[in-house]
């Protein structure tokens, strides 16, 4: 379990580590001049200045929030947000906020959660090179094992006898894909019952037996599932290929991303002393696998 949430923790990092560097930021607040400066003055709140560096961490803290606000209109928004943090700001201080304990300690909380960020994008996120996507491919494919896989049509009907019926008018000219549009209760109807490729274990045991052990162009008996009664086109079979690098570079760029993360985090927190003090919290975790 705190696997996966590391690997939610590092997806949204790496949006926050693009949203850092000017130019994506400016793709994500859009429309923005290109390369434009960080220390541009956008407005002024009571003197003091809003830059466009600040207009980028406003973006990456409410990158949820722009998701619902039009592109065109994101910048507008943001400087909006800033310009009610200056003001609600300046008034918190004029309060002696800024001198109590409790902002002392989510100042702290927030410092820790930039040089987090900045951590990841300077250190975790700069591995993702070329070099070690490539790397990464040449890994997967030197344990690349080819599998059969098959291409095949079918039709699911209620009865064995409405099946069998079906097969006579296969049988004596009808189209497999014109009685799997007329009579098939299955979803794939419409695509004349083609199912696409798979390889074993992707099928429910009595239809996959069944389609493997065809030729190509075979039609078969009805085969029984606990989905009804089916008919088997297949329509092709081949052996699985290990992709191109340039069709899965993106997966591979995650993939040496989250491993990074682990691994260096891991390494980070072996060399730590951690404790846990609270004892149902220390259980928690220890039951969930740990930190």
């Amino acid at each position: 379990m705190f696997s996966s949430i590391l690997k939610t923790l590092a997806a949204s990092l790496v949006v926050g580590a693009a949203v850092l560097t000017l130019p994506a930021a400016a793709q994500d607040a859009a429309p923005a001049p290109q390369q434009v400066s960080p220390d541009t003055v956008l407005a002024t709140v009571g003197g003091e200045d809003i830059t466009e560096a600040d207009l980028n961490f406003a973006a990456e803290d409410l990158a949820q929030d722009l998701q619902q606000i039009p592109a065109g209109q994101r910048r507008a928004f943001l400087l909006s947000v800033l310009i009610d943090m200056k003001v609600m700001a300046n008034a918190a201080r004029e309060e002696g906020l800024d001198q109590s304990e409790i902002f002392a300690r989510r100042l702290n909380y927030l410092e820790d959660r930039a040089l987090r960020r900045a951590y990841f994008a300077d250190v975790i996120e700069a591995s993702v090179t070329p070099e070690a996507v490539r790397q990464a491919y040449d890994d997967a494919a030197s344990g690349f094992e080819p599998q059969t896989e098959v291409r095949a049509r079918h039709i699911l009907v209620g009865t064995e006898e409405e099946a069998n019926r079906i097969a006579e008018e296969i049988a004596g000219g009808m189209a497999f894909e014109q009685a799997a549009l007329a009579y098939s209760t299955d979803g794939s109807s419409a695509n004349g019952g083609d199912l696409g490729y798979f390889t074993e274990g992707m099928m429910v045991q009595p239809f996959e037996d069944a389609a493997f052990a065809l030729e190509v162009g075979e039609v078969s008996s009805p085969v029984q599932s606990q989905f009804g009664w089916h008919l088997i086109k297949l329509e092709d079979r081949r052996e699985t290929e290990m992709p191109p690098l340039e069709q899965v570079q993106g997966q591979l760029a995650q993939q040496v991303l989250y491993q990074t993360f682990e691994d260096t985090v891991g390494e980070l927190k072996a060399n730590t002393e951690i404790e846990i003090t609270d004892e149902e919290l220390a259980t928690a975790i220890e039951e969930q696998g740990g930190f």
